[in-house]
């Protein structure tokens, strides 16, 4: 008996780096402007921008999704009622149908305020602190908070793997490190 759960336990060894190898099926993605996708300050802008508008503008939803790579997630994350921290992991078609009406119905534009970038090899992580408004004449964001962007380079252009992000709170508050130097 223990022959054998040391044998299963060797086939499975044996196969986990085959199936880590095995290629996920493809996944459409939409051809991304050269130029979104050169740099991570360019991507980055890119998804600023894309996302941000004012109210009764459509967003380029097919530009949005050709900065994301084919597994890429937005997380965003928080407090619940019972004041639980919580995070949630969507696609970013799940963050277009959820997002969609609340950006075009009232406006947005999420802007950087600062940045934070750390690179190794073909992968890069950027802290981005953003503010929130409506529209850009706001006198003041209705919301800040901190992007955590992860990035990588496939030889041929960057893709967004991950945005996982939280708002600040009073509770929370943004560092001082992460805000713009005091003019």
């Amino acid at each position: 008996m223990r022959l054998s759960t040391i044998a299963a336990a060797l086939a499975i060894a044996c196969a986990a780096p085959v199936a880590a190898r095995t290629p996920l099926p493809p996944v459409p993605v939409s051809t991304a402007a050269p130029a979104d996708v050169a740099t991570p300050e360019a991507i980055t802008a890119a998804l600023y921008d894309v996302i941000s508008g004012d109210a009764g503008v459509a967003r380029d939803w097919d530009r949005f999704r050709s900065l994301f790579h084919p597994t890429g997630r937005l997380m965003p994350s928080g407090m619940n009622r019972e004041g639980q921290g919580v995070v949630r992991s969507i696609t970013p078609d799940e963050y277009i149908t959820r997002s969609e009406p609340l950006l075009v119905g009232q406006g947005f534009h999420e802007r950087e305020i600062a940045r934070r970038s750390e690179r190794f090899g073909q992968i890069v992580h950027v802290w981005s602190t953003y503010e929130s408004l409506h529209s850009l004449s706001d006198p003041s964001p209705f919301a800040r908070g901190i992007n955590s962007i992860q990035l990588f380079n496939d030889g041929a252009r960057w893709w967004i793997v991950s945005v996982y992000w939280q708002s600040e709170t009073p509770a929370a508050p943004i560092p001082a490190d992460y805000l713009p130097p005091a003019a």
